[in-house]
């Protein structure tokens, strides 16, 4: 979890957030000049460290690439679960697995600022890893932002935990990668990075720990002074086995396209290995991250990807599953499973569970004609017959049908979902899709047509919709929207519905909490905003994602009834 993105840097000067572009794409690369570490040649590179890989015994770094023990390349495609927050969350790894994830990036405590994750239970993070065929990353988040947040842990301490760790983690090199500690260096001094880093690294392997190590980047995770990228090659030489691999973390410094290639083939150039350990679509108030070209580029070069994160975070904002539901996926979690280059698309299983195999190209039959239940003005629930895959179907799409193709609405780990955010008294037509562990999605069903129900909780005429853009910038704007009880009683709680028709999408709302399937929004209220008195008016705010171009919306409902737009 992430709350509040409370290891996001806050105290970012804006002249520094103005200059990101230059600093890493002039700063960074006067450093890696043909005399620097980065950009030694392979022969000095082959001169001055070990053999990669030359004592692993199970995933393991060859030429810059993460391999299986059978020397099968491995690309992360998986996301982050806060685990030490929500321990009783056990659920979640196999929702993410059954959404089509290979791997998982687990959240732990050394017990320096929070609950120390033990060794019983990280034993038994493990086991549910590889019961879910998932490739297991854990990671100690204490030293989130050290140097400039007080309260953050050193990676000696990560460092000693892991040493503890190590009868649990004996064994476990074809499952296990050990993250040594999340985004250990803030924005003070972030040269101070590159020398604990190493101990670390040295330390780790002097007391007999052979999986590949991961490091994060300074600059919370962000890099965007370059200390890693120019001290890349010094730190990934300290290691004796060679087995370890460097993690960005991309947010809103990485907003342009060339920012995130340049950074991502520099090491792929060097032939040092790296992903990007954690990522973000949504806008906040830095910036908007160009989370599609992180997602293209890192299929293009064969990187690992883990999406922040499941669920849980105290701004839901970057919540993939809302409420740990994997039937109740966010845009931005519709993104990353579903969207280009996203999971369901590339994400293939680890061949030491013997499945998800490039040999595995037979899809699940087609599920049952689904069924109708509990129609509402704005819902809609949907149950099939099961498909049968050779292997094991993993989940289900439900696809919006229209013009001859289908858009996805729902996904489930069931024979049943929910379609939320629709339009009363409309009729719309639905199929369903069944999926494999190695991404094989089935035929459709056929097709059931729904029609919603009128509604009526405020008569037509009772209310008016005010709707404005307060600010844009290219790909996004803030919108507001103000909603007016025009009747004689009070309203609440409510849902308001509109539809955007340009692809425009809701990245964060306060005032209500959106849900948006395509273009059809649906918004609740918040707590302070559920009852409209009579004559009262509520306000809402957003930020969203647009193109070229960005039409408000038409027409707006309040409770399946007409409201009057102004």
């Amino acid at each position: 979890m992430r709350p509040a993105r409370r290891d996001t840097p806050r105290t970012l000067p804006a002249r520094l957030l103005t200059g990101l572009a230059a600093l890493i794409g002039l700063v960074v690369v006067g450093a890696l000049c043909p005399g620097s570490a980065l950009a030694q040649s392979p022969a000095a590179r082959s001169a001055a460290a070990p053999s990669p890989g030359a004592q692993a015994a199970g995933l393991h770094i060859s030429d810059g690439r993460l391999l299986e023990g059978n020397g099968n390349d491995f690309v992360m495609r998986g996301v982050n679960h806060a685990h030490t927050w929500y321990p009783g969350e056990t659920q979640s790894l196999a929702d993410v697995k059954a959404l089509g994830a290979n791997s998982v990036r687990v959240v732990l405590s050394d017990g320096h600022r929070w609950s120390e994750n033990g060794p019983a239970d990280v034993a038994a993070v493990i086991e549910q890893c590889k019961a879910n065929r998932l490739i297991c990353v854990l990671e100690v988040h204490d030293t989130t932002g050290y140097g400039e947040d007080a309260a953050a842990g050193t990676l000696d301490h990560a460092a000693d935990y892991w040493i503890g760790l190590k009868d649990v983690l004996a064994g476990q090199e074809d499952y296990v990668i050990v993250n040594i500690g999340n985004e250990p260096w803030g924005n003070t001094d972030p040269a101070g990075w590159t020398e604990p880093t190493t101990a670390a690294v040295k330390k780790l392997r002097a007391a007999g720990l052979q999986h590949t190590i991961m490091v994060d980047a300074p600059n919370w995770g962000q890099d965007w002074q370059g200390v890693m990228r120019a001290n890349a090659r010094s730190v990934y030489d300290a290691d004796p086995t060679g087995n370890l691999i460097f993690s960005i973390h991309m947010y809103s410094v990485f907003d342009t396209a060339q920012e995130i290639t340049d950074y991502l083939n520099a090491f792929v150039d060097a032939e040092l290995p790296i992903l990007i350990g954690e990522f973000g679509g949504p806008a906040d108030q830095y910036g908007d991250p160009d989370e599609d070209t992180m997602m293209a580029t890192a299929e293009q070069l064969g990187l690992g990807y883990l999406a922040w994160s499941w669920s849980g975070n105290t701004d839901p904002v970057l919540d993939l599953a809302l409420d740990f539901d994997p039937s109740r996926l966010s845009g931005w979690g519709e993104r990353i499973f579903h969207g280009v280059n996203g999971i369901a698309q590339t994400s293939e299983e680890a061949t030491v569970y013997g499945g998800g195999a490039p040999d595995d190209t037979e899809a699940p039959t087609a599920p049952g004609t689904p069924s109708a239940t509990a129609v509402t003005d704005t819902s809609v629930t949907l149950g099939w017959v099961a498909a049968t895959d050779d292997t094991a179907v993993t989940g289900y799409d439900v696809v919006l049908v229209g013009d001859g193709a289908g858009t996805t609405v729902a996904s489930s780990t069931t024979t049943t979902a929910t379609v939320t955010g629709l339009t009363a008294a409309t009729t719309y037509t639905f199929a369903v899709h069944a999926r494999d562990a190695a991404g094989n999605r089935s035929a459709p069903s056929a097709t059931v047509e729904v029609t919603t129900d009128e509604g009526g909780g405020t008569p037509d005429g009772t209310c008016s919709v005010g709707y404005r853009v307060v600010g844009e910038w290219p790909g996004g704007f803030q919108g507001e929207i103000a909603v007016r009880n025009t009747g004689s009683a009070a309203v609440g709680p409510w849902t308001l519905a509109f539809a955007f028709a340009d692809g425009q999408s809701i990245t964060n709302m306060w005032g209500g909490t959106a849900t948006q399937n395509a273009g059809a929004v649906s918004v609740a209220p918040a707590s302070y905003t559920a009852t409209i008195p009579a004559g009262g008016t509520v306000t809402l705010g957003f930020t969203a994602r647009k193109g070229d171009t960005n039409t408000a919306p038409a027409a707006f409902t309040l409770d399946g009834a007409s409201c009057v737009t102004t």
